[in-house]
């Protein structure tokens, strides 16, 4: 029987979603207290790939097993044993079909600026000293719902097959007035992706790069010619849908 389990967590400890030979990943964990309390070994596949710091309001993932599972009570039990930066909100049975990863028709990720210094934000927010032209930064998101191949936004030596994406909405939304969030929706994202993207936007909002030059990096398909990698700690997976 397959389960379907939705959770968060606060990436800021671990080293990244998937598991690492060296460092405490959020798919370790998981495993290992869904182990502990299943008394077998489980495996658990999720809905995708979250970079070290990067953080998950909502995520999915798999595991199969032969029990039949009281899914609340596993829930309850699972937030007493995991670390209080992980929370699980439900288990459910599914299809035997459905896949967290393959199965997801779009994922959402939101990356948090601030544009005046305050210890409230620091945490899960990057702090911008500079004047930003977010219209400007608008009208280049727009330009990303035309292009498919985003190999310019993928990290060097990525072992990925295709850097195809369908990118359906890319926004920068403004929550007050000093505060803002860029949220981007693709079927799919290349490693670093929303990262690289929010550093060029960045670039193109402080009046160093032309919207027409934002889209030559697009079509030069270079990493070397997009803008830095912003840090991980202002992303932030929104939702999976499936």
């Amino acid at each position: 029987m397959r389960y379907f389990i939705w959770f968060g967590y606060d990436g800021t400890h671990y080293h990244g979603w998937q598991i690492q030979p060296n460092g405490v990943t959020v798919q370790s964990e998981l495993q290992r207290c869904l182990s502990l309390l299943m008394r077998e070994d489980v495996s658990v596949t999720g809905a995708g790939r979250t970079d070290a710091g990067v953080h998950a309001r909502q995520m999915a993932a798999h595991f199969d097993t032969n029990q039949q599972l009281d899914t609340a009570l596993m829930v309850k039990k699972l937030n007493g044993l995991l670390h209080e930066d992980i929370s699980v909100y439900c288990i459910e049975p599914v299809a035997d079909n459905l896949h967290a990863r393959f199965s997801a028709t779009s994922r959402t990720y939101h990356y948090y600026v601030h544009t005046q210094k305050s210890p409230f934000l620091n945490a899960y927010s990057l702090e911008l000293h500079y004047q930003l032209d977010f219209d400007l930064m608008n009208e280049a998101g727009r330009i990303l719902l035309e292009y498919e191949d985003f190999g310019a936004f993928c990290k060097a030596g990525s072992d990925v097959k295709t850097t195809l994406c369908k990118v359906t909405q890319a926004q920068w939304v403004q929550t007050s007035s000093t505060t803002w969030y860029f949220e981007i929706t693709a079927n799919r994202f290349l490693r670093n992706m929303v990262r690289a993207v929010v550093g060029t936007l960045v670039e193109v909002g402080r009046g160093r790069m032309t919207l027409k030059e934002f889209r030559q990096v697009i079509e030069g398909k270079k990493r070397t010619q997009a803008g830095e990698s912003m840090p991980a700690k202002a992303l932030f997976l929104e939702k999976v849908m499936y």
